[in-house]
């Protein structure tokens, strides 16, 4: 890029396209020329392992899913995330009881998705588990040369400054859309979360048996739809909708023996939410 100098010729700047443009202007921006975004790490998978669905049942649930990842070691990379749980939502309870921001509410539920983080890199510290921060992302490939597990909370790095909803105070920015946004920022082909219902349902089917499964929908599909409960965080639909690099996100049962060794290997399990082209 070219130096070009003040009329004043007291100050020099580096000529490029954005120089001297409003980042703000719509027009602009839809004419802007960019290069394709790279995938830093698309041969690694993204797993999260919910917080209420899985973390909280403990030894129910935990013991049999970290040996199936234990499993997978050997032919898969995985960055492992956790949610926060049935503790998130006590302290957003007590957060809004107290009229706090949602700001502070968002750092409350960090604070209880790195617990998790902490129990999981925990029982796997045998085989490799190790807790890293999100300013350890670019030292993954030392992590995967060295055999090791990353677990990392999922709660992206909003905290005090997480955007108030439309409605309410609660972070709608909570651990689904964490995983996402990793997802859109390493160009992972894999992005799987580890629940514990089958996938996605036109309702919610803890409350209503007859719910229809729905197996592979388009992210903006099912925006539209503006259905009243999802299995993950809205907010996720629009970041893979718009993503350049994410290609689809997968909805496991982690509670099915299989699924996700299933899921790693690529097979559809559960339910796929693509972005629309």
């Amino acid at each position: 890029m070219a130096l070009v100098r003040d009329k004043d010729g007291r100050r020099l700047h580096v000529k490029s396209r954005l120089m001297g443009e409003s980042l703000v202007s719509k027009e602009f921006i839809d004419n802007l020329d960019i290069a394709p975004q790279q995938r830093l790490y698309p041969d690694v998978a993204i797993v999260k392992i919910g917080g209420q669905s899985i973390c909280d049942r403990g030894a129910q649930a935990l013991p049999a899913i970290l040996k199936e990842i234990v499993a997978n070691r050997a032919d898969h990379k995985m960055l492992i995330t956790t949610g926060g749980g049935t503790r998130s939502r006590h302290i957003y309870t007590i957060g809004l009881e107290m009229g706090m921001p949602t700001g502070i509410i968002a750092r409350f539920g960090s604070m209880i998705s790195d617990q998790n983080a902490l129990m999981i890199a925990t029982l796997l510290s045998p085989w490799g588990g190790v807790k890293i921060s999100h300013s350890d992302i670019v030292k993954l490939p030392t992590y995967f040369a060295e055999r090791i597990i990353p677990v990392m909370h999922g709660m992206p790095p909003y905290d005090y400054f997480a955007i108030k909803p439309q409605v309410g105070r609660i972070p709608i920015h909570r651990t689904d859309v964490g995983l996402v946004i990793l997802a859109d920022l390493i160009g992972s082909q894999t992005v799987l979360f580890i629940k514990d219902e089958d996938g996605l349902y036109d309702e919610d089917p803890k409350k209503n048996p007859d719910a229809t499964f729905i197996g592979e929908i388009g992210a903006a599909e099912l925006l539209a739809r503006d259905q009243d409960d999802l299995v993950i965080e809205r907010p996720c639909l629009e970041i893979i909708q718009n993503s350049e690099v994410i290609d689809k996100v997968q909805v496991i049962n982690g509670l099915v023996p299989g699924n996700i060794t299933r899921a790693l290997a690529g097979e559809h399990v559960g339910t796929i939410i693509y972005r629309q082209k």
